[in-house]
């Protein structure tokens, strides 16, 4: 198995704990929690920020000396409706209990503290489509660049419809080169619809040095260090993914493949 492919280690609880020392890299943190309810968790941020993305099912969150009570109506992610999502800034700590079955996704990232706890969705997070064709798929941007909600992280999500491309055309954001490009690491967090589909999912750089090609499951994460990352969803099956990306400086500024770079030039044409 490649080791960008990180199967859950578990069908409850805390299913993932992916740490930038065990990812072998410098900054994104991922962890998901699957919960019954009644089940509470809870963690201390440390030196790192953290957003909470209910995915689906409800939970009472608190964070720090803020309660925000009982979060989350989606109680399935297919539903595609934004998210309840709760900041939570360094050096503090988090709490959540399940009221009713509930998959909690924790992203991370350094900080230092500036942000308040907050709640930060769905309130303010709208539905954006890109792309055309088998290219067509839906985001959530739950905290991106335009959010001033955090102070590294940027976490999204994707709804990609049967049979269509996402992350597409191929493209890296693996250079310091601000404002050409930025250096961000990144995880895919998976979900298919039916639950027993799969997935597709290339890593590569174009010099050759990293090119792994991964078919991806239910509940499954990957992990981009660098190079271009595009998925596909195949015929009879949708797929979500929740990006969490942080890197030096919180901009998100890629470069797209140059051998296919000619699909955007042509797709965005007026």
């Amino acid at each position: 198995m490649s080791p960008l492919l990180r199967r859950p280690t578990a069908t409850t609880g805390k299913v993932h704990d992916i740490t930038p020392a065990t990812a072998g890299w410098r900054y994104v943190g991922f962890g998901l929690y699957r919960l019954a309810a009644g089940e509470t968790v809870a963690e201390p941020t440390g030196a790192t920020e953290v957003i909470l993305v209910l995915v689906e099912g409800r939970a009472e969150i608190g964070a720090g000396e803020s309660s925000f009570g009982e979060l989350g109506d989606r109680m399935d992610v297919f539903e595609g409706t934004p998210p309840h999502c709760v900041y939570v800034p360094a050096r503090s700590d988090w709490s959540a209990t399940a009221t009713t079955a509930c998959t909690l996704a924790v992203c991370t990232a350094p900080a230092t503290g500036t942000k308040p706890a907050q709640v930060i969705g769905p309130a303010g997070i709208g539905r954006v489509t890109r792309g055309k064709g088998a290219n067509t798929r839906h985001i959530h941007p739950i905290a991106m660049e335009e959010r001033d909600v955090a102070e590294s992280l940027l976490v999204t999500e994707v709804f990609t419809p049967q049979g269509n491309w996402s992350s597409y055309p191929p493209h890296r954001h693996d250079e310091d080169d601000y404002p050409n490009m930025t250096y961000l690491e990144e995880t895919y967090y998976h979900r298919l619809n039916p639950a027993q589909g799969f997935g597709l999912q290339r890593v590569w750089t174009e010099d050759g040095s990293l090119d792994e090609t991964m078919a991806v499951q239910n509940h499954d994460v990957v992990l981009v260090p660098r190079g271009h990352h595009p998925c596909g969803a195949p015929y009879g099956y949708e797929m979500y993914y929740l990006n969490v990306m942080a890197g030096p400086i919180r901009k998100w500024r890629f470069r797209n493949h140059p051998d296919h770079d000619w699909i955007f030039q042509r797709d965005s044409a007026p």
